[in-house]
């Protein structure tokens, strides 16, 4: 699996920017156990570099794309990173490694009950847990020194955007499902955004995203 993301890596470096992704991103990848955090039925394709589904109309992303968004956010051992997105919980373990503290929401109780279960026998301490809309953030632990999510919305969430701290970093799938792109929001010191189209992606559509409501739907 490593092998099949650093040669991916490879392959879009003129888009990313980068040849190889981080020693201590993919040191990550590689110490999780994948099949922990996929289906019983499904665990033969762990280490597949594809996407698999869930339950409840969800994928887990194939493991470049989770490495990918991982390497972007630059992660520091001291940071609190809000995920939106917990699915059964891969990429919060990922993120669990990295960082301090992690800070994971998602809108469907199922899969965040089989994600806290996931996650405890990984014996994950650093993470906590949310039910609901991820569109909104996590305002009683903001600023946040990165976020990430791993659900599309049609555009970048105001919410999110205010609760990412000046200097912090967002990685986030946006557009409409037949023309995502995977984005990367940069807040510089004084509170500027910047954002980087990275790749096309598709992803499950963020439930509950902000211009759904515009809409009335």
């Amino acid at each position: 699996m490593v092998a099949e993301i650093t040669a991916e890596t490879i392959f879009v470096s003129g888009r990313i920017g980068k040849a190889a992704l981080s020693e201590r991103a993919m040191a990550a990848i590689g110490k999780v156990p994948r099949h922990e955090f996929v289906p019983a039925e499904l665990q033969p394709y762990a280490y597949a570099n594809v996407p698999l589904p869930i339950g409840c109309n969800k994928t887990i992303s194939q493991p470049f794309i989770v490495a990918l968004m991982t390497d972007m956010l630059e992660i520091k051992p001291e940071d609190c990173v809000l995920e939106v997105g917990t699915g059964l919980g891969y990429q919060a373990a990922v993120l669990a490694e990295l960082a301090r503290k992690v800070y994971s929401i998602d809108i469907i109780e199922e899969l965040l009950d089989q994600a806290r279960l996931r996650l405890s026998r990984q014996h994950y301490e650093n993470i906590e847990f949310k039910l609901g809309n991820g569109c909104y953030g996590w305002p009683e632990h903001a600023p946040f020194d990165k976020i990430i999510v791993t659900a599309a919305p049609d555009l970048i969430p105001a919410a999110l955007l205010q609760q990412l701290k000046p200097g912090g970093r967002m990685v986030i799938p946006t557009g409409l499902a037949d023309s995502q792109q995977l984005v990367l929001v940069v807040k510089d010191a004084k509170g500027s955004v910047s954002t980087q189209e990275l790749l096309p992606v598709r992803f499950s559509q963020l439930e509950g995203g902000e211009s759904q409501f515009q809409r009335g739907s």
